[in-house]
């Protein structure tokens, strides 16, 4: 570590995080063979153990050859690595930090993640991360990392700001999609690995939103209070274990943490991540979340992104004037030094750069698709579609005929292609096969006849030259009371549009003007979309439009929807749906950065959509490509209902094999799936969300996700670990036994179906007897994927190490483990656990 922390110090509100034995989880060995990972701690280990070093360890002689550097540096070169600046030579990265040539420090160019890498060029756009969690996978999410760091490195990149790792807390939060899950265990396992394979390709990984970000309504400002043990037992487990994979930077959040900025907070940066956990990368933050100079460096803050209006010349003056020592200035640029001196960043060279392998890239991205997507209902025989199903097929929505490729923000990726659903059905159902589609919603508008305004105007695809500019104002009467949706296309500048002297599309400030979506905020031929909905009294009518050539000129389209085109679109799905065999029906939630969402149904009228089509239509399967969980009204009248999430750029491929049964859904669910609007954690009460008065409190407890479901006794829609495959499993002959400070879990999983199928078996542990502090009633302490022929069966093993059997003890500041009888079950989902059994855990004996 990069300083000393003395005990005492390290013992306050975040102190003593010790890392057990094992990383980030438990192992999980499939049937037999050989184990993994380490042996289960000790009881003094499991208080004070240091973190297992980090995957790329300091290069021989790193820190003479930082020392060298520092001596070199100017003051005005060292606060120069401390802030972003604007790129001489933009790549359309989000953040670049200058180097000092002189000296052989390159600069640094930081893309937006976690998707993919998001520049102004194309790539792979990988599923999101939700749906690769969903795949309960740690050796896929290596895969997906190293693609991701490959495809960074060969597109002029060196830090990659991703993994997202705060827990999927709430399910209104905008950027639910970007993270993995909602317990704290899967989380940890997952971003061990995709840290490991973004950093084996050479891009250093940042991990965010350190801490405790878990929404976007008021993440500028909001304080979050949470107490130790619920902080240490829930989010703060995927960030340890980012820095026992050994990632690079951490990134910190806009809020705050119980009255602290993030970026400000001594207890979060110097004493916890660097002071136990060992973390010897730098810590940057998120971009405008720095709010002072002095206090900021001081607790930890090593960069402020994405320009230096406090790390720049406040900084200078600063140390200039005394107020700031110049070790600290010192400390923070070693610190990035090392770092980058770590990755062979300080060889002098330009660092050498792959080349893209984007068949490679698509092969990755349709594998986790697949291994992700869930299968959350199937009655009748609907799934997989086989016989007259192939041969007669509806494909309605929006979203079947226009791919649905990643959600919005700074996680949007320009993919390198991206085939539609309609297509991928067509071409897997094969000559001769009829499939055909009905939008059911219109996203995007119909043209504006060119006789619809008087003086008439052609509005569907208007070219203003450079430097240029194109007005017209035009008269419309309406014989009715109407609603409307207006839509304008464009590229460049937004044009101006006015209806009856009010602009329809304002520009907005801040966040809320860059992150507008991923599907609604971009037309398939890539142009830029607004939307404004609007009820139209009868009578006439003012149109205006005005838009500016810019340097590049411009191209844009005025549309429009109403009541009556609406009233088209649905009926013209409920006959489509009718007159074939079986329909497939796409859904979606379009989730973006910068907002949360007001609902957890479908948005617009998709829940008349399907209640008419499924009446239509009974053999009806809805596919979600939504970004969290959803409420299901509707539920009960579909035949099947397939969870595909943001899928990515062979989105559409992946959900033809898993439709058609080429392949078993093999995802389950990360998240709980509420059965009303009111029925989880943070339902009903004002105090955990949005916030009352700039608070967000965490009265859950530790009580997160499916936890709280247990807890409260709740029953929901679709429990955590939930999943179906197109063959059955049984499981049998539980054994528990205590291994060391951990328990070895076996149990047998058959095959009881007539189908090769995919299986995610899952373990449970109840509390502890003899701990006197808040424990779960079940909490997932292991987990293991495995295929199977039918009629064959697996011998399963889990150990569960001693970090999961342990509660953190806010008395002792440190991990105290669960002593006593542990219950333990095995089985299908957090709700679905035929196999129950138990064991001892005692304290091993100390060894000199």
């Amino acid at each position: 570590m990069s300083e000393h922390v003395s005990r005492r110090t390290a013992m306050r509100l975040l102190g003593a995080a010790a890392v057990a034995a094992g990383g980030a989880g438990c192992t999980v060995t499939p049937g037999a063979g050989a184990r993994t990972g380490a042996q289960p701690a000790t009881a003094a280990r499991l208080a004070a153990e240091a973190p297992a070093r980090p995957a790329r360890p300091a290069r021989p002689g790193s820190a003479a050859r930082v020392q060298a550097l520092l001596e070199r540096l100017t003051l005005d070169e060292k606060v120069g690595l401390l802030h972003g600046d604007r790129d001489p030579a933009s790549l359309g990265q989000a953040g670049y930090v200058p180097g000092v040539p002189r000296l052989g420090i390159p600069p640094l160019r930081l893309a937006d993640g976690p998707a993919g890498v998001r520049v102004a060029a194309p790539a792979t756009a990988l599923p999101a991360p939700v749906l690769l969690a969903s795949a309960f996978d740690p050796a896929l999410a290596r895969e997906y990392g190293r693609v991701i760091g490959r495809e960074g490195r060969a597109l002029g990149q060196d830090v990659l700001l991703s993994p997202m790792v705060n827990l999927i807390r709430t399910p209104y939060a905008g950027r639910n999609f970007e993270t993995f899950a909602e317990d704290p265990k899967l989380t940890a396992d997952l971003v061990g690995e995709v840290i490991r394979g973004i950093q084996d390709e050479g891009l250093i990984a940042t991990v965010k939103h350190y801490a405790l970000n878990n929404q976007e309504q008021g993440r500028t400002s909001v304080d979050v209070v949470a107490g130790e043990q619920v902080m240490h037992e829930t989010e703060l487990r995927g960030f340890e274990a980012a820095v026992g994979a050994g990632c690079g930077s951490v990134m910190g959040a806009y809020n705050k943490v119980n009255g602290v900025h993030a970026c400000e907070s001594k207890p979060l940066l110097d004493e916890l991540l660097r002071g136990r956990w060992g973390f010897d990368g730098w810590v940057m933050s998120d971009w405008d979340a720095t709010h002072s100079t002095a206090a900021a460096l001081t607790a930890g803050l090593d960069m402020e992104m994405p320009g230096g209006r406090h790390f720049g010349a406040a900084l200078k003056q600063a140390v200039t004037a005394g107020t700031v020592p110049v070790g600290h200035v010192d400390r923070a640029v070693s610190r990035l030094l090392a770092t980058l001196d770590r990755f062979g960043l300080l060889d002098g060279a330009p660092p050498a750069r792959p080349v893209r392998d984007p068949a490679a890239g698509a092969r990755t991205a349709r594998r986790v698709a697949v291994a992700g997507a869930v299968l959350l209902r199937n009655e009748r025989g609907t799934l997989p579609l086989t016989g007259p199903a192939t041969r007669s097929l509806a494909v309605i929505g929006p979203t079947g005929q226009h791919p649905f490729v990643s959600g919005g923000g700074s996680a949007h990726v320009v993919p390198d292609r991206a085939e539609s659903p309609l297509d991928a059905l067509r071409r897997r159902a094969g000559k001769g096969a009829q499939v055909r589609h009905a939008l059911g919603e219109d996203l995007y508008g119909r043209p504006l006849p060119g006789n619809a305004l008087t003086p008439a105007a052609d509005l569907d695809d208007r070219a203003v030259a450079a430097g240029r500019t194109w007005t017209h104002q035009g008269r419309f009467t309406l014989p009715a009371d109407d609603e409307w949706t207006l839509y304008v296309h464009y590229t460049g500048r937004r044009p101006s549009v006015k209806l009856d002297g009010e602009e329809l599309f304002p520009v907005q400030q801040g966040v809320a003007e860059f992150f507008a979506g991923g599907l609604l905020g971009t037309a398939p031929d890539g142009r830029t979309v607004r939307r404004r909905t609007l009820r139209l009294a009868k009578g006439t009518h003012t149109l205006a439009v005005s838009a500016e050539g810019g340097p590049a000129g411009q191209r844009f389209r005025l549309r429009h929807s109403t009541r009556a085109t609406r009233e088209a679109d649905l009926a013209e799905a409920v006959r489509t749906a009718g007159a074939a065999h079986s329909c497939v029906l796409f859904a979606y939630e379009d989730a973006t950065e910068g907002r949360d969402r007001t609902s957890l149904a479908l948005p617009g009228a998709q829940q008349r959509l399907i209640e008419a089509v499924t009446a239509a239509n009974p053999r009806t399967t809805v596919v979600l490509n939504t970004s969290s969980s959803t409420t299901m009204p509707w539920l009960d009248r579909t035949g099947a209902v397939l969870q595909m999430y943001y899928p990515g750029q062979e989105g559409a491929a992946a959900t033809a094999a898993v439709l058609f049964g080429d392949e078993d859904p093999g995802g389950r669910l990360t998240q709980t799936f509420p059965a009303a609007e009111h029925l989880h954690p943070v339902a009903g009460d004002p105090l955990r969300y949005p916030g009352v008065a700039g608070r967000q409190e965490y009265t859950e407890g530790i009580h997160v996700g499916h936890r709280w479901y247990d807890a409260q006794r709740v029953a929901p829609l679709f429990a955590f670990g939930h999943g179906l495959s197109y063959t059955s499993f049984g499981y049998e002959k539980l054994a528990v036994r205590q291994r060391g400070e951990g328990l070895a879990v076996e149990f047998t999983v058959r095959n009881t179906g007539t189908r090769r199928g995919t299986e995610v078996a899952q373990v449970y542990l109840g509390p502890s007897p003899d701990l006197r502090l808040d424990q779960p009633v079940r909490a997932l302490a292991g987990y293991a994927r495995l295929t199977l022929d039918p009629g064959r069966s697996r011998r399963v093993s889990v150990a569960v190490d001693a970090r999961t059997l342990s509660s953190w003890d806010p008395a002792a500041h440190a991990w105290v483990l669960g002593t006593g009888r542990r219950e333990v079950w095995a089985g299908r989902s957090s709700r679905d656990l035929p196999l129950r059994g138990a064991a001892v855990v005692r304290r091993a004996a100390a060894t000199g």
